[in-house]
């Protein structure tokens, strides 16, 4: 796994037990505000999971998942031990755009089929935050969770890889909406959009969110990974595509069932 040391600088903390990884967010003084560190130390826990990981929980410590962006990346000194954009901007379109690329990696490794991931949302989840929740399979919320594509209010785009996930959830439109307005989607909205699959209450969210990963290490780990990439290819796939992955999927399964006989 990724050095401790190095993870803890970036505001990340790992937690292992059994099959479960649990990444929590853990720059609680700064609301777990995201930096370029941030990502990179993200792309790499995914670059190293262990063999044995089914699930991965994403979490914020202290008093909300995330707001997003730290604001100190738009100013001419950056944060703390890092670089501002004013250092990436210095590069000709091509850097910029392959530097805003390994930011992404960040967050897409969290679609992989080996895996089921879990966000686990409390208070603000802003710009980046929301794009980290967004990368994950499955969205638990507490009551007081408030989502915010922020970015457009600051005249930019969202650009962490969620714009692709914010459409598949809730549509072409909604999500405009959503953008385009820089609002605040409440828990229970976002639970009627399709944002999220479940709400509690803040003293409820713990529990909850065991339970469901629990559940999701219950099931044989190829089936629960086959069909993952079953229901993620099912979009671009037409019937009969679909009907023959099921069935391409589903043969090892069978013979494995069987005892491996032909």
């Amino acid at each position: 796994m990724t050095d401790t040391a190095r993870l803890a600088a970036a505001g990340l903390r790992l937690d292992l037990d059994g099959a479960v990884l649990t990444v929590t967010l853990d720059r609680p003084e700064r609301r777990n505000a995201m930096t370029p560190a941030m990502w990179f130390a993200l792309a790499d826990v995914g670059a190293s999971l262990p063999e044995q990981v089914r699930v991965v929980l994403l979490r914020g410590a202290g008093v909300c998942f995330s707001a997003g962006l730290d604001r100190a990346m738009l100013t001419p000194g950056g944060p703390a031990g890092e670089a501002g954009f004013g250092e990436l901007l210095a590069r000709d379109d091509a850097g910029v755009l392959e530097e805003i690329g390994r930011y992404q990696e960040g967050f897409v490794w969290l679609s992989d089929p080996r895996i089921v991931s879990v966000a686990q949302v409390h208070g603000h989840a802003i710009g980046g935050g929301f794009q980290l929740a967004l990368a994950c399979d499955l969205r638990v919320a507490a009551t007081d969770a408030l989502f915010c594509m922020k970015e457009p209010a600051l005249g930019l785009v969202p650009d962490l890889a969620g714009t692709k996930p914010l459409v598949d959830a809730v549509g072409p439109a909604r999500a405009l909406e959503i953008c385009a307005t820089a609002r605040s989607v409440g828990a229970e909205e976002a639970a009627h959009l399709g944002l999220v699959q479940q709400v509690v209450a803040p003293e409820d969210l713990d529990d909850a969110v065991a339970q469901l990963v629990a559940a999701l290490g219950t099931h044989p780990a190829d089936a629960v990974r086959r069909t993952k990439a079953l229901l993620q290819g099912a979009g671009e796939r037409t019937l009969d595509e679909q009907r023959l992955a099921e069935r391409e999927a589903q043969v090892p399964l069978l013979r494995a069932l069987a005892g491996g006989t032909r």
